[in-house]
């Protein structure tokens, strides 16, 4: 057998693995989207939730019909809510990818905030997908229909103005707005001790 045989079956092996592991992924988003996700009750859910891999701190809840993209790779702190409709992208699936969701502590995202991490480069000829980590750090709030894309930290204490497109990271402290957010001034209050409470039921 040729050397080229033998690299000619290994690209085909790669590509069926990586169709097989694809259509489990699409299999698993649409069953947390359509089974899980209209759930009324948050323990229910994150039971789920955990049992696809994502990790989920102590008083934090997910509210209905969020969309989740490969939940190995999303990790979401203590006291942390995130609203109905949220779109929170995991996927990590490429070799080296740098991809994955990571949202901290006492974080409140609004209803319809979509999370991105990964998209296509517009300058490879082959419109290759490319896979960045969000990172949300704590005591951050994101209005609702709010879009943060990939490679973006969002600082401690920061607020995203609802429909603002995040597509650089923001410091600490800061408030952004806008089509691309841009920094607009900054949060008065910088030490927080605050918890989030109480989620809505039946939501």
């Amino acid at each position: 057998m040729t050397e080229t045989s033998n690299t000619g079956r290994k690209t085909l092996t790669a590509k069926i693995l990586n169709r097989i592991t694809t259509i489990w992924l699409e299999l698993v988003t649409g069953f947390l989207w359509w089974g899980v996700g209209t759930i009324p009750f948050h323990s229910i859910r994150k039971f789920y939730y955990r049992l696809f891999g994502m990790k989920i701190g102590k008083g934090s809840n997910i509210h209905m019909m969020a969309r989740i993209y490969d939940p190995r790779y999303i990790s979401i702190g203590a006291d942390t809510i995130v609203g109905e409709k949220v779109t929170m992208d995991g996927r990590k699936q490429l070799l080296n990818s740098n991809g994955g969701l990571e949202i901290g502590n006492h974080v409140d995202i609004a209803s319809e905030v979509m999370f991105w991490t990964s998209q296509h480069d517009l300058n490879d000829p082959t419109f290759a997908a490319i896979e960045e980590k969000i990172t949300i750090e704590d005591y951050v709030f994101i209005g609702p229909r709010s879009i943060i894309l990939p490679g973006v930290t969002i600082g401690y204490g920061s607020i995203v103005a609802a429909g603002s497109v995040v597509t650089k990271s923001v410091a600490p402290h800061t408030v952004v707005a806008g089509v691309p957010a841009k920094k607009i001034k900054d949060r008065e209050e910088t030490t927080h001790s605050y918890t989030l409470g109480r989620s809505r039921l039946f939501q």
